[in-house]
């Protein structure tokens, strides 16, 4: 049985599809861009400006599930320029120390949904 996880504390999902689903002890997010949840409006500004976001929204989505970042076994992060992989990891690792940091994989594509520059989901096992 699966249960579908909602925040008003990260943004709305942008098609149809959740922020995350729970399912057989873990979580399952929905891949998370640079949206202020409190306005709706892009982050603008550095790649790092972003990244922070992306991981903001990453985080409450995953308290919501009744989980954390420390409870993340896998993350993949999709980027339109590999370029600011040195700028994204400078910022992943403020969130995921590397004594903890799961496993991962950074993937550069060609666009992103309101074409940002970095978009990424995780998955978690449940804190309880």
């Amino acid at each position: 049985m699966k249960k579908i996880i909602h925040t008003d504390l990260a943004p709305q999902a942008l098609g149809p599809y959740n922020q995350a689903t729970v399912a057989n002890g873990m979580v399952f997010t929905a891949g998370q861009i640079a949206i202020d949840p409190a306005t709706g409006d892009l982050v603008q500004g550095s790649i790092e400006d972003e990244t922070r976001q992306v991981l903001e929204n990453l985080t409450a989505v995953l308290e919501a599930a009744h989980s954390n970042l420390e409870e993340v076994v896998s993350v993949t992060v999709y980027v339109t320029d590999m370029h600011d992989y040195a700028r994204i990891n400078a910022i992943y690792a403020t969130f995921f120390p590397d004594e903890t940091a799961p496993a991962r994989a950074l993937v550069e594509v060609r666009n992103l949904p309101r074409f940002v520059r970095v978009e990424i989901s995780a998955i978690a096992v449940l804190s309880i």
